[in-house]
């Protein structure tokens, strides 16, 4: 490891995986999917294994990823639809165009999914190199966005022009196009290389070498494993990439999820949208849509070989919102003063050279909130997926006797769930006002 108090400039390679559960990768704790290149990532950086998306759907997730803002603060609340004029994320500076200004190239490969108009397609928001699908999911081989089983829309770009692969796995060519990006700056660097994948989003498809590695597995679980792990080749890829071009001892690596498992179907192959359990959240309780952990507690993983402790695991909760002011303190050398932000820079404490800050974590989806302090979380009409009704009214739990959320504590802790009650009230107005105005 270099010396933290003289560092280099970074390279940053975020990798954004779709719809991938707790219990979806080896290294928190699957063990029927083969995913060795995000295994061996792991063995080489930190271990988050209490790091949450700001929203249990996608749209919102990525928003406070690049904004480093809640979703409401953000302006993405719900997701966004993919007609050709569906506006998205309104304007204002992203990780690219701050680290753009800092002398960054900036690539984007994979799923925008803040907005299909062109005024809020990626190169608005500070992306030099952009290549991928714009809407939120799209037919792997035709990459053609399908949704209600009608209005067809083709859905691939590079840059503004659209681009027609048909046949050509998109997970594949995702991973080919960042490893190119990754090869053609790392000579003049710095660079980041934003790659959300849309895997493992329905439709669940799979090139036939990749359900041939999990033939073993139940149907279900068989397509997910394949998904995961062609997008687990893809990762190793670029990963190549970085080792080829002799830059991977000076590049921050982030690997998370963008929501829980989805329960969604979609394939209209049984005549049911929620009934696919191919997902799994690890022993948490929800999935995606939800504000309990399954819905928004993603396996996560930060690697930066000449900065960061190999093979450690961070202990402490974080946000994705908390990426965008880490990595830029990663580039700058020092923390960076965003007063505008809501995530704070958690990179001394992944160093271990400080306690992270004490502070509450909030979420709002569709009616459910939920807030977390230390290791009580309380949740308020919170549903165990996309659809209502609510399973649980009002509770708080104990996530570090009951990570599954179980059992409710209030009456055991009443001070706890009081104090949890006026924070969650006082953060609902300054919702409130991020929405009005």
């Amino acid at each position: 490891m270099t010396d933290p108090q003289h560092p280099t400039t970074p390279n940053i390679v975020v990798l954004y995986a779709d719809d991938l559960g707790w219990g979806d990768l080896g290294c928190f704790g699957a063990e029927d999917i083969p995913t060795p290149h995000l295994d061996g990532l792991c063995a080489r950086g930190v271990k988050l294994s209490r790091w949450y998306v700001n929203s249990p759907v996608c749209s919102p997730s990525r928003a406070s990823l690049l904004t480093g803002k809640y979703p409401g603060h953000a302006g993405v609340e719900s997701i966004l639809g993919g007609r050709r004029t569906t506006p998205g994320l309104p304007q204002q500076p992203t990780l690219a165009s701050r680290l753009g200004e800092r002398g960054y190239a900036t690539g984007l490969f994979g799923k925008w999914h803040l907005g299909v108009d062109p005024d809020y397609a990626p190169g608005r928001f500070g992306f030099d190199e952009v290549f991928g699908i714009r809407a939120g999911c799209v037919d792997y081989y035709s990459h053609i966005f399908y949704w209600g089983g009608h209005n067809p829309v083709h859905d691939l770009w590079e840059g503004d022009e659209e681009v027609w692969l048909n046949g050509e796995y998109l997970t594949t060519v995702i991973g080919r196009r960042a490893a190119q990006f990754i090869d053609d700056h790392a000579p003049g660097g710095p660079f980041l290389c934003y790659v959300p994948f849309n895997a493992p989003h329905y439709p669940m498809h799979a090139p036939a070498e990749h359900m041939e590695r999990v033939a073993h597995l139940p149907p279900g679980r068989r397509e997910m494993a394949a998904m995961v792990a062609a997008m687990d080749d893809a990762v190793g890829e670029i990963l190549q990439a970085l080792d080829r071009t002799g830059v991977r001892e000076d590049t921050v690596v982030v690997f998370s999820s963008d929501n829980g498992p989805s329960r969604e179907s979609r394939n209209w192959l049984d005549g049911e949208e929620i009934s696919y359990t191919g997902g799994s959240a690890g022993g948490l309780r929800g999935a995606k849509g939800s504000v309990l952990e399954g819905g928004i507690r993603v396996p996560s993983i930060l690697s930066w070989p000449a900065q960061l402790p190999e093979g450690s695991t961070f202990e402490e909760p974080g946000m994705m919102m908390d990426l965008l002011p880490t990595l830029l303190h990663a580039a700058d050398g020092s923390p960076p003063d965003l007063p505008e932000v809501d995530g704070v820079s958690l990179l001394e404490a992944l160093r271990g050279a400080e306690d992270p800050p004490e502070r509450s974590l909030m979420w709002t989806y569709e009616g459910q909130w939920a807030v977390r302090r230390g290791r009580h979380k309380l949740v308020v009409a919170a549903r165990e997926g996309m659809d209502p009704p609510a399973s649980v009214a009002r509770a708080v739990f104990d996530l570090e006797e009951d990570p599954g959320e179980e059992s409710d504590v209030s009456a055991a802790v009443p001070e706890v769930t009081a104090a949890l009650e006026e924070e969650l009230a006082a953060w609902r107005r300054r919702h409130a006002g991020w929405v009005s105005a």
